[in-house]
């Protein structure tokens, strides 16, 4: 089975799940949207995202080569019973989960007919919902995918080509690994961004003259505080022990900085300071430092 004759069914149609069927529109057969709202099948339909929607999931993935859940973790995790007797034999099962440990666990107690393929798409919005969804939005990012054992070549193929075909990079990587790695370069951002924007409130926000000063150095590391509470809330309670380790060192450096202003020494700040300047500039190329 190739994309550009599969059926691909995806269900959710939020921000995500509908990005995903509009960036993937005209890649493959025919595109599918399940969402239990009636209204977001018929927004899906009317941005042209969508070839046909439902609300009852049993038929929206009956004739599917591939399924997506494009739902948050915990509600992904409710899913997978629910559809495993839904679906034919051979298809393709991925999601679009932030954390991969817990998903993969319940992918591996799946039916043998199932092909499971965990996935998490490195890109999204502070905004949620379809009202937000860009069929561009996987176009240029990291899209992490997680075989199992089981999982076959042939599925591994598809799922890279499905994620190819909306312009994403394909990154095979252990759910484990995965759960490491973003616990600190995803998750542990939005926490930080939290505190950032209950720091301001809790200190200038009885100035009005607060919110005149505010510059693009504040708007762009409180951003990610504006996303969806439900969908990260989801990702904290399911990768609780990675989130807490990373908190744990940004807590230890967090320490060292503050002794740094403490004792008001230059050379040493400097030194330091320096160090992670460097640092963050050996992360990124040249053309893409932004510094207010």
């Amino acid at each position: 089975m190739d994309l550009l004759n599969a059926q691909v069914t995806i269900v959710g149609m939020g921000l995500m799940g509908a990005s995903l069927a509009g960036g993937l529109r005209g890649k493959c057969r025919c595109v599918v949207g399940a969402a239990r709202r009636a209204e977001s099948i018929e927004i899906a339909l009317a941005r042209g995202f969508i070839d046909r929607g439902t609300t009852d999931l049993a038929e929206g993935v009956r004739e599917a080569d591939v399924v997506v859940l494009a739902t948050p973790v915990r509600a992904i995790l409710r899913q997978l019973p629910e559809i495993a007797s839904l679906l034919p034999g051979g298809c393709l099962l991925m999601d679009l989960g932030s954390t991969k440990g817990r998903i993969a666990a319940e992918m591996a107690q799946l039916p043998g007919h199932i092909q499971p393929l965990g996935g998490h798409p490195m890109c999204g919005k502070e905004k949620s919902g379809i009202e937000v969804a860009d069929p561009a939005l996987y176009q240029g990012c990291t899209f992490i995918l997680s075989p199992l054992e089981r999982t076959s070549q042939e599925a591994l193929a598809l799922g890279r080509a499905l994620a190819e075909g909306v312009g994403a990079r394909p990154l095979i990587l252990e759910p484990e690994r995965q759960d490491f790695l973003v616990a600190t370069v995803s998750h542990l951002p939005y926490l930080l961004a939290c505190a950032l924007v209950a720091t301001a409130d809790a200190t200038t926000s009885q100035d009005p003259a607060a919110w005149e000063v505010v510059a693009t150095g504040f708007r762009s590391t409180s951003r990610l505080a504006g996303s969806d509470v439900t969908m990260m809330i989801d990702i904290l309670l399911t990768n609780r022990e990675e989130v807490l380790r990373a908190l744990d060192t940004y807590q230890s450096q967090l320490c060292e900085v503050i002794r740094l202003v403490e004792d008001g020494d230059e050379e040493k700040m400097r030194e330091v300071l320096g160090a992670i300047r460097k640092t963050r500039r050996e992360m990124y190329p040249a053309s893409q430092q932004v510094i207010e």
